[in-house]
């Protein structure tokens, strides 16, 4: 018998001839523009882009669906008597604009939000500062291989919200959530992680306090069956478990947790009431570093009621990693260079820092996120024989590792390059055989590319120039 979504038809009936608000036309709301078409709803479209910023494509698309458009920095300011909204991540609902029309009694909400609201099925959603990607990518690639129908998306994946008529309650949606995403969410998933929470975003959010409270939405509204996983080496995440309404489920590489997930000497073990039971040895995967081994726990704690751990195990040893987390590019005359542009925090590029052992010429440096660089210094002097510094931050990270050295009494050759082409070109000139080229950013990506992906393509395109 064919399940049918009953929410999802209430939903649809609803939004007929209704106004409604697209906000932001980027890969979440595209899919809506369609949906809200075929479902006949009187649609007005917004972007803080000017017209001619938006691909002819989309345009091309909105006028002919006959939707009203309103376009530039000042466009919110025709955002007047809607029945719903649908804002895009990065639109936070703490502007103005959007509260006025809360209060007035429009909804204000996201296409992951109401995807969440109207699933029916299990959800195991994952958030944090860092390792959200491998790690949701992980359970996922766990899930599918054990013999599950899974639907991977948030962050990462296809936007669900349109694929909700396909989903029926045996099958289970991974979700990797962002902390816009998360601001001021009324649901959470059936199993929610954080993977860590440390300062990040800090030029969006308000102040971290924000940020931190974004993040707790993913167990908010969980109940007495719900499911928390969290990090027990920070104390923001540890301490969450006391807010927690369901179930807690701990993980440690630095403690010897009595139930739980650990990292000890190379292997994850299971803890339970204080028994250890070996599940893998991190020397039978492919993935780098210590935080590799945490998101490894983490995803066996997350599948932990849906597939034998024995069974998540071995096919943990097949997965080959997320693109742009520490992924190996190429090797050439004797020196690895490795691809972490997605590490766009300093506690980010310190990970993939510790994830080698051999010496490493690091390049590093982007957009500035208003956050503390002083933290990546002591690594960067302990284990980088050469750093290359690009984009807006490049003066910060001199800045806080030149102290540090002075006050170690130690010299490291740094090199300023205008571009990531000219970073790359040093880095060959200047790394040895047996040495590795680290690009790991610790910064976003916006004042040279268009996003972390777009960034990586063009490092492995320069890397792979190379003779």
């Amino acid at each position: 018998m064919n399940f049918k979504n009953e929410q999802l038809e209430e939903f649809n009936d609803y939004v007929r001839f209704r106004k409604i608000a697209i906000i932001g036309l980027g890969v979440s709301n595209i899919p809506l523009v369609d949906y809200m078409y075929e479902k006949k709803a009187n649609v007005t479209v917004f972007d803080d882009r000017q017209i001619d910023s938006i691909p002819k494509k989309i345009m091309d698309k909105i006028k002919s669906y006959n939707f009203k458009f309103f376009f530039g920095k000042e466009s919110l300011k025709n955002l007047k008597n809607f029945d719903i909204i649908f804002r895009s991540p990065s639109c936070l609902p703490t502007k103005p604009e959007l509260v006025e029309e809360a209060n007035r009694g429009a909804i204000v909400t996201t296409e992951i939000e109401m995807l969440m609201k109207m699933c029916p099925c299990k959800i195991i959603g994952v958030t944090g500062s860092d390792g959200k990607t491998t790690t949701t990518s992980l359970i996922n690639y766990i899930l599918e291989k054990a013999g599950k129908k899974t639907f991977l998306g948030g962050n990462i994946g296809t936007p669900l919200f349109t694929k909700l008529s396909e989903i029926t309650p045996n099958d289970i949606v991974v979700l990797e959530l962002s902390s816009f995403q998360l601001m001021q969410m009324e649901i959470s998933p059936d199993i929610a992680v954080i993977t860590n929470i440390t300062p990040n975003h800090l030029n969006i959010h308000k102040d971290y306090q924000e940020y931190i409270d974004a993040k707790k939405n993913i167990f908010k509204y969980q109940n007495e069956n719900g499911i928390l996983i969290l990090n027990n080496d920070n104390e923001i995440t540890k301490n969450c478990s006391k807010e927690a309404k369901g179930k807690v489920i701990l993980f440690s590489s630095k403690e010897k947790l009595n139930d739980g997930f650990i990292v000890e000497n190379k292997i994850i073990k299971q803890c339970n009431e204080g028994v250890r039971k070996h599940i893998l040895n991190t020397d039978e995967v492919l993935l780098r570093g210590n935080h590799n081994y945490e998101n490894i726990a983490t995803a066996f704690a997350a599948v932990n009621t849906l597939v034998d751990l024995e069974q998540a195990a071995t096919i943990v040893k097949e997965f080959k990693g997320v693109e742009h987390r520490l992924e190996f590019v190429r090797e050439l005359n004797v020196v690895k260079w490795y691809n972490d542009s997605a590490s766009s925090s300093p506690t980010r590029a310190n990970a993939g820092i510790n994830a080698f052992e051999e010496p490493i010429t690091l390049i590093a440096g982007g957009y500035d996120k208003n956050l503390d660089y002083e933290p990546l210094a002591k690594p960067i002097l302990e284990k980088v024989t050469n750093l290359i510094l690009i984009g807006q931050t490049a003066g910060k990270i001199f800045d806080a590792v030149k102290q540090e050295a002075e006050q170690q009494n130690k010299e490291l050759p740094i090199y300023m390059c205008s571009t990531l082409e000219e970073a790359v070109e040093v880095a060959k000139k200047v790394t040895k055989p047996k040495e590795v080229v680290l690009f790991s950013p610790a910064s976003a990506s916006f004042d040279m590319f268009k996003n972390a992906v777009e960034r990586g393509k063009k490092y492995k395109e320069f890397v792979q120039k190379l003779n």
